[in-house]
């Protein structure tokens, strides 16, 4: 039998958190994925927003090669959706959820934390970040996060138990 969700706060905790990267996927994500240009301030909130983000501490996501116009592509358009579906499926204590958070933790973790980190820390100079503490505050919690969420997923039927 399913915990209440009073009793299961992480759930409640992971559904806020998985609710906002649903609105920065949309306002960050699907801007290089379509080929907006932000590589300077236009007075648009969402090519500003980028713009400031990124002028110092992402040139990698402020020109996106190809590959990685595919990886904020997934962003996008597939873990946007899945975010909205794993929002509701933390609350309402669906156990099904536990095998795709399973598989996107381990995509996201794998292309954020492995390649695009990599990329900015220790890829061609042209692309490594300029401000690395901007850098991590701003993305470091979409590699974090999911790990958490792997751990609360690690078992069958996570709903039936706090954490």
């Amino acid at each position: 039998m399913n915990l209440p969700l009073r009793e299961r706060k992480i759930d409640v905790f992971f559904a806020v958190l998985f609710s906002a990267f649903t609105v920065t996927s949309l306002i960050s994500d699907l801007l290089p994925t379509v080929g907006v240009d932000f590589s300077r301030p236009t007075g648009n909130f969402f090519v500003d927003s980028n713009y400031w983000y990124a002028h110092d501490a992402d040139p990698l996501f402020m020109h996106p090669p190809d590959w990685m116009r595919i990886v904020t592509g997934l962003s996008a358009f597939v873990y946007m959706p899945f975010y909205v579906v794993l929002v509701f499926a933390l609350l309402t204590g669906r156990n099904w959820i536990q095998l795709p958070s399973v598989v996107y933790a381990t995509m996201i973790v794998t292309l954020t934390g492995v390649v695009v980190f990599g990329v900015e820390f220790f890829g061609d100079p042209a692309t490594r970040t300029g401000n690395p503490a901007k850098f991590l505050a701003f993305n470091l919690p979409y590699v974090l996060v999911p790990l958490l969420l792997l751990v609360r997923m690690r078992k069958p039927l996570p709903f039936t138990r706090r954490f």
